[in-house]
């Protein structure tokens, strides 16, 4: 097994063992704001995996957000109790959404891909790979080039959690 292997085989006990470190990392996070741009990856063979070089040009960004479905607000007047529901599942996954809020904060790059990187009781944690449109380094880069031309790819479900949901 090469290093990649024994780096996956580290993380995946991580998160099943429920380690101090990944605990000690996620209240960190925790206090940080939804959109932050991280020096690398937390799990770089995962994101190798997406697409990720460490080049310039090639960011990565992890954003927080919060787990559950969404409260609409109380009906006022009378209603059928039928339709009374007050908690409900938003048609895209928490990755999508993620992916789509770190697209509007970094606008000058493109989502190439995102990851899984923790939870807990309230959010979920993941990193966005980004590219930047503009860089030479990544428009020269043959892996690259039809990527940075798609504008808009996680609006319009390009990555790879988006096309989960566009049944492909």
């Amino acid at each position: 097994m090469g290093a990649y292997g024994h780096i996956k085989e580290s993380i995946e006990s991580e998160y099943q063992n429920r380690d101090s470190a990944l605990k000690s990392k996620l209240i960190n996070w925790r206090k940080e704001p939804s959109v932050v741009r991280v020096l690398r990856p937390t799990n770089v063979a995962r994101a190798r995996e997406l697409g990720y070089k460490a080049k310039q040009g090639v960011v990565v960004v992890r954003v927080r957000i919060r787990k559950g479905k969404r409260k609409r607000e109380k009906p006022r007047g009378g209603r059928k109790p039928s339709k009374n529901g007050r908690f409900f599942a938003y048609a895209t996954s928490l990755q999508s959404m993620a992916e789509g809020r770190v697209s509007r904060k970094f606008m000058n790059c493109e989502v190439l891909n995102s990851y899984y990187v923790g939870e807990d009781g309230t959010y979920r944690f993941y990193e966005a790979i980004l590219l930047d449109r503009d860089h030479p380094a990544v428009a020269k880069d043959k892996d690259y080039k039809n990527v940075v031309r798609q504008r808009g790819r996680a609006f319009r479900a390009l990555t790879s959690s988006g096309k989960k949901h566009r049944g492909l």
